[in-house]
């Protein structure tokens, strides 16, 4: 039986492995789930998919070989992109030489450009924290000067904090340091005690994973003996390894995730238009898939999401022709597990969704933010 192939340059090994790896988990429990059920749908047949990967070694040279690769002797059918914003971009470019539609699942801040087909699920890198000032605020009126902490290198810390900057400015706050590390830092402990000397209401401190864990490590060191912002926000902090690795010391710490499991999902019909399982049903399958071996993360979780979007949009178009799976992508506006998919036609950048903030509060994860999905009020300090 012919199948569809959907291929992913995935870091396997490199600075991005835990993430690669929760990446193609995911991507394979959709492909696993999808065939159980008759395969993708693609006008009057029904064909299984198979995934197709290629190590990327968390290198954007890597990536654009590996992306070559997959159209050009894989000849794959549906191309997705990698976890990290430099090597999405780099596979973007392929897609657009190959004439391809790129499911983006992996880059929050991916230059969406006119003639590019870029599908993108994430709501982009800028918007993650362009909420918590008013939120901190909502919360203590008195609040009123924030700091960053980031890295130096790469478009995704750049964009984070200045959506961060610009929507804690609009308030009102005022920026007391902007403090900036390369990309090769191991040692925060210095940066640590300069933001904590400035003691500013807010503070947001973003890089890589490995930043992101050694910056909140040195920040909850000192906090014992006081000059704790009111809130700190820290982009790795809903994943499961910032946990294990903080221990008692997370608490407090908020963060931005693309998603999290409902507490009390509803049974009965999902809202329509509703695509694809619930996220009940989508986390078992999560589970099943990693064994145990990997922690269910948001990696793992944006990537099956986008293997749903591209199923939706090739039922409906009909065909695998990229022109009309990419004119099809621009036109639907509905719902899966993941929240609302709808994006900007000319530039392919979602503009139907936002992310959730959360904060640990004894032990577990807190919904805070939005409104409509929040399980429990912010904390301050």
């Amino acid at each position: 039986m012919p199948s569809i192939k959907a291929g992913i340059t995935v870091s396997l090994t490199g600075p991005f492995l835990s993430l690669g790896r929760q990446a193609l988990a995911g991507l394979q429990a959709w492909a696993e789930d999808t065939n159980r059920y008759g395969g993708l749908t693609v006008g009057s047949r029904c064909d299984p998919v198979e995934i197709v990967c290629h190590d990327d070694a968390g290198a954007s040279g890597r990536a654009f070989g590996a992306a070559h690769r997959l159209l050009s002797e894989a000849g794959v059918d549906l191309l997705f992109g990698p976890y990290s914003t430099i090597l999405t971009g780099a596979v973007a470019q392929v897609a657009d030489e190959y004439g391809q539609v790129l499911w983006n699942q992996g880059g929050a801040h991916v230059s969406h450009l006119p003639g590019r087909r870029v599908v993108s699920i994430l709501t982009v890198a800028r918007e993650y924290l362009s909420g918590l000032p008013g939120l901190v605020k909502q919360a203590d009126p008195t609040a009123g000067s924030f700091g960053i902490v980031r890295c130096s290198a790469g478009a995704f810390p750049l964009h984070v904090s200045t959506g961060f900057r610009e929507g804690a400015l609009s308030l009102g706050f005022n920026q007391v340091f902007d403090l900036k590390f390369p990309p090769d830092q191991a040692d925060f402990s210095v940066l640590a005690e300069q933001a904590t000397q400035e003691n500013p209401d807010l503070l947001l401190a973003v890089g890589r994973i490995e930043h992101d864990l050694a910056m909140a490590r040195a920040l909850a060191s000192r906090w014992h003996s006081g000059g704790r912002p009111k809130a700190t926000a820290v982009v790795a902090t809903p994943i499961s390894r910032f946990r294990e690795e903080l221990g008692d010391a997370v608490e407090g710490f908020i963060g931005p995730s693309q998603w999290e499991p409902p507490e009390n999902e509803k049974t009965g019909s999902p809202p329509d238009p509703w695509f694809g399982p619930t996220g009940a049903e989508v986390m078992a399958s999560l589970r099943r898939v990693s064994a145990g071996s990997l922690p269910v993360d948001y990696p793992m979780i944006q990537a099956y999401a986008a293997g749903l979007v591209a199923q939706r949009c090739l039922q409906e178009a009909g065909t695998l022709d990229p022109q009309v799976l990419w004119e099809t992508a621009g036109k639907l506006d509905f719902r899966t597990f993941f929240g609302r998919f709808k994006i900007d036609p000319e530039s392919g950048r979602q503009v139907g969704r936002s992310v959730q903030l959360v904060q640990w509060q004894q032990g577990r994860k807190v919904v805070i933010w939005p409104l409509e999905l929040r399980q429990g009020e912010i904390l301050l300090y």
